[in-house]
């Protein structure tokens, strides 16, 4: 008797969803996409979410005040 299998697994498309090329990100060990320093300069601006590898300064991230 054959062993029932899982069924194909979608392929993994979110680089071409997401319009990334490769260097633009790597996934940290928890599986998160980090994106990297070549991804923000092509964007062109500080986004505020104070990324890892933001070449801007973190200029847009928002000071706690305290």
């Amino acid at each position: 008797m054959d062993e029932p299998q899982d069924p194909p697994r979608p392929k993994d498309d979110r680089e071409e969803r997401l319009g990334l090329e490769p260097g633009d990100f790597y996934l940290s060990p928890e599986g998160y996409i980090i994106f990297t320093e070549q991804y923000h300069r092509k964007r062109g601006y500080c986004c505020g979410s104070n990324c890892r590898h933001c070449p801007f300064g973190h200029e847009a991230v928002k000071k706690v005040q305290g």
